[in-house]
């Protein structure tokens, strides 16, 4: 399982400016019972300088000064929207929202470079709390930080939320294992699992990469892009660290998206 080490302690685990415009589609797909589908677009910030080929948008959850799951930004009205799995903000059936998260952004080598924020106003899905249903498995949230004046995505950018798109498609895959203080990162084509799940192969994605964004057409330059999914769903994102799932992003993810941003 992708569950955080920290949360097999507490429970279960881990955690996600420009105008926002909605466009809704018809389904993307043949299978009739796809949802309905939506597409969050927006125009980057530029990324500041950062090692290797991490994306400035995504970072380490952190609680009780561990990081144990991986967070993104994607783009809001607001500006402070992050994206992650279920588990990783909510510890699913019987149990609760987690206590005291932050959120580090680009993080790398124990080095926070714009800080941490304090995550607040997480939401998951009904199905998630009531019986941890892994087609469920996509938690948002937001980020603020104390002293600060400008907001998170207009420092590190974000990447745009769609739903309802195909199931394969080429994709980077970035995430924070427990045991390494730099992101692992990985580009594959993404393909069908189940009817709700999207599956990958990527090796060095073990614990702690839960929540970790799947993002489609990345910009080389800025590193930011689509994202269609993360890791989670099935076994809690993979039982394996060469292969990761994730819920299958759909009207109930849009919903959820929706939901955050109407009361931030």
């Amino acid at each position: 399982m992708r569950r955080p080490a920290v949360l097999f302690t507490l429970a279960a685990v881990a955690l996600l400016g420009a105008a926002l415009v909605v466009i809704v589609h018809g389904p993307l797909l043949a299978d009739a019972n796809t949802p309905d589908v939506g597409t969050i677009e927006a125009t980057p910030a530029p990324a500041p300088a950062l090692p290797a080929v991490s994306s400035p948008a995504v970072g380490a959850l952190f609680q009780e000064g561990m990081h144990y799951c991986t967070a993104s930004v994607v783009h809001s009205e607001q500006g402070n929207v992050l994206l992650t799995a279920a588990h990783c903000l909510h510890e699913g059936e019987g149990g609760g929202y987690l206590a005291n998260v932050t959120f580090a952004p680009a993080y790398h080598d124990g080095i926070a470079p714009f800080g941490y924020w304090t995550v607040s106003d997480e939401l998951v899905a009904p199905g998630w709390i009531a019986a941890s249903d892994p087609d469920l498995d996509v938690g948002f949230a937001t980020a603020h930080q104390v002293g600060t004046t400008k907001s998170l995505e207009s420092l590190v950018g974000a990447n745009t939320l769609a739903t309802g798109t195909p199931f394969e498609q080429p994709i980077t895959l970035t995430g924070y294992p427990d045991d390494s203080e730099v992101a692992a990162v990985c580009q594959n084509t993404t393909s069908q699992q189940d009817t709700f799940q999207l599956k990958v192969d990527c090796a060095g994605f073990p614990t702690g990469t839960s929540g970790g964004p799947w993002v489609t057409g990345q910009n080389p330059q800025t590193r930011l892009g689509t994202v269609i999914g993360v890791i989670g769903g099935f076994e809690y994102g993979g039982d394996t660290p060469d292969t990761s799932y994730s819920s299958y992003f759909d009207k109930d993810v849009l919903a959820l998206y929706r939901q955050t941003t109407a009361r931030t």
